[in-house]
């Protein structure tokens, strides 16, 4: 036998020298014991015995020869219907002999098959002819019948005469027999199923334990549970708060004392500025308040002011198409809005409630009935120069527009970015969108016809929102329009120098004194303006004055909601954040004002004690951001005293 003890398959079952089958069941019943092995004098041969005994029966058999034994398994094991375990054969079984076939089959097994008994490698190397005859029987020579029970475990006969059981191998070492083993993709899928669900888990209890979603589904655990009943709402006012009655007057020497650290800061190069009570009138703090200064873009203070003094608050801009010379030809005459919307309905640009070039194309199409082939445009209200004097050539359009009554957008090229840059032709662009959109031709300037049938016409947002837009993002086109509004509204020529005019004399008969202050714009793009801050510290007081005090005040009061909050909106968004002027943020609204060399300040403060004050300051300091860095501080330095 092999060294490694494991027994081998014969190659073939069959009697490879013959050819024919053997009637005894095939060389698998003969299985030779290797040669040279000496054997006890009385060999036996087994069979299984009766059903009813679990005993083994010995049947003498005849004495070998001296070179080998001979072990015989007379049991006949039927094939089962299931598949048997897999073997290693080359061919099936032969057949049963003829007389076995008259015998009583025997009842099927649930276990596996037990395999015949294989023989060695050596034994399977010897020819056919040579291998050793059966010992006769002194039973019948007819086939043993199987036996009904289950087959009897085959015992191998030792050379020494011991006798143990022989299990049937394959030639290979095999494991227990093992129940049938679940499907490898089933097990994979439920494995696969089990981690997914294990991770869902583990993602859902992590995401429930964060802070953020357990605080907004209100978890026992979330860090912003309440500990106990909610807190009554507060009401909330969006307006300045009315100075206290019971407060102590804020007084000079207290304002004086409280700004002498902040104005002395040599980042600010010659300042001059006032600071006013509002309540009393009272000048609370004159540093050189009546010198003329470039105001920049404080100039709005003065504009705006005016145009709230000459027109109510809900004055709107009206855009009108009408008839033109024939029944074809429409004409759009431009009355000043500078904010008609090229977006369409639903969409707004940087000019919140303008009216959209949309609805007066299809108001066109409906009054017209889809006739008209031609379009032009009637720009004589306003007059004069597209630029005003003083500006430098790259002003427009980097920083405003070529003034014209009427425009998209006020002129930006992106219709939602108020720092965009502007079109070089404002009216222009007009005509050309609108006679496209119409699909008609754009046929240039005309004049209007008297008593013209309007065919479509859309109105701008009230005076008060375009002030509180031109203030907050310190808009110089729409700055500029609202002046010409002021000169249209009192007779004056609609240009830059009738504009600027205008303004000051609105402001004149309302008593103020401007008898020596020049206006080149009304946006203070031009640095050939001159004002006083004394001049913008009395607008700004009057319209921060108590409610019916003063008649001026009401119609004031509007310009107060457009100035920009510190830290928080417009042109002071992204400043009062240093630790010296962070006092001020939220409670200082201003306007800013920058050119070259020039940095200004003005605007309101609700002190600690309750009490509005207003201030006005006027900068030449060579650095901007420093001196803009320093005029916050002073501003903030008004929020923090007592001022008694």
């Amino acid at each position: 036998m092999p060294s490694n003890e494991q027994p081998e398959w014969p190659s073939e079952d069959t009697d490879v020298s013959s050819g024919e089958s053997s009637a005894d069941g095939g060389a698998t019943a003969q299985l030779p014991v290797p040669g040279k092995v000496s054997l006890p004098e009385s060999p036996t041969l087994f069979v299984p015995a009766e059903r009813d005994a679990e005993k083994t029966q010995f049947i003498p058999a005849a004495k070998p020869d001296a070179e080998s034994t001979q072990v015989i398994d007379l049991r006949q094991v039927p094939e089962r219907e299931t598949e048997p375990r897999r073997v290693p054969r080359p061919e099936p079984q032969p057949a049963q002999p003829a007389e076995s076939a008259q015998q009583p089959q025997p009842q099927r097994s649930a276990e596996p098959t037990t395999q015949p008994r294989p023989q060695s490698a050596q034994q399977s190397a010897e020819p056919a002819q040579s291998r050793p005859q059966p010992a006769p029987s002194h039973e019948p020579s007819q086939p043993v019948p199987p036996a009904a029970v289950p087959p009897v475990q085959p015992m191998r006969i030792e050379p020494s005469g011991e006798i143990h059981p022989a299990a049937a191998t394959t030639g290979e070492e095999k494991p227990p027999a093992e129940p049938e083993p679940e499907p490898k993709r089933r097990r994979k899928g439920v494995l696969i199923s089990s981690v997914v669900a294990l991770v869902l888990v583990i993602a859902v209890g992590a995401a429930l334990a964060t802070p953020y979603v357990s605080n907004r589904l209100g978890l026992p655990w979330a860090p912003n549970l309440p500990k106990g009943d909610s807190p009554e709402p507060v009401p909330v006012a969006l307006s300045l708060k009315a100075p206290s009655a019971s407060s102590p007057e804020p007084t000079s020497s207290g304002v004086s004392s409280a700004l002498a650290g902040p104005a002395a800061n040599a980042a600010l190069g010659t300042l001059t500025g006032a600071v006013i009570d509002p309540a009393t009138g009272e000048l609370l703090w004159d540093r050189n308040s009546g010198q003329f200064r470039t105001p920049a873009s404080t100039t709005k203070l003065l504009t705006t002011s005016a145009a709230l003094l000459a027109m109510d608050a809900g004055t709107q801009l009206s855009t009108k198409v009408v008839q033109g010379s024939s029944p074809d030809t429409a004409v759009i005459v431009a009355g000043g809005d500078i904010t008609l919307s090229s977006l369409p309905a639903g969409q707004e640009s940087v000019y919140a409630g303008a009216a959209h070039l949309d609805d007066l194309v299809a108001q066109v199409k409906q009054a017209s009935g889809g006739t008209i082939k031609k379009v032009q445009i009637d720009t004589s209200i306003w007059s004069g120069a597209q630029t005003a004097p003083g500006w430098a050539p790259d002003d427009a359009p980097i920083y405003t527009a070529a003034m014209t009554p009427v425009m998209l957008d006020g002129g930006l090229t992106v219709p939602t970015n108020d720092h965009s840059v502007r079109v070089a032709q404002p009216a222009n662009a007009v005509l050309q969108t609108f006679a496209q959109r119409l699909g008609a031709t754009a046929s240039g300037p005309a004049k209007a016809p008297q008593d013209a049938k309007v065919l479509g016409e859309v109105k701008s947002a009230p005076l008060s929102e375009l002030i509180a837009h031109a203030l907050e993002a310190s808009d110089n086109t729409l700055a500029d329009a609202i002046g010409r509004m002021t000169a249209v509204a009192t007779g004056a020529d609609a240009s830059f120098a009738g504009a600027a005019q205008a303004t000051l004399s609105v402001l004149s008969q309302n008593g103020f004194d401007v008898s020596q202050v020049k206006l080149s714009d009304n946006s203070g793009l031009s640095p050939q303006n001159s004002v006083p801050a004394k001049l913008l510290a009395q607008v700004l007081a009057v319209a921060a004055g108590p409610d019916g005090k003063d008649p001026r005040t009401a119609k004031l009061r509007p310009m107060l909601a457009g100035l920009p909050v510190a830290g928080g909106s417009g042109t002071l968004a992204d400043r009062y954040e240093a630790p010296n002027s962070r006092s001020g943020k939220g409670w200082v609204r201003a306007k800013t004002g920058t050119l070259s060399g020039v940095h200004t300040l003005a605007g309101v403060v609700l002190d600690e004690d309750g009490r509005v004050l207003v201030f006005a300051l006027m900068s030449d300091g060579a650095d901007q951001d420093p001196a803009r860095a320093a005029l916050d501080v002073v501003a903030a330095s008004l929020r923090g005293c007592g001022c008694r």
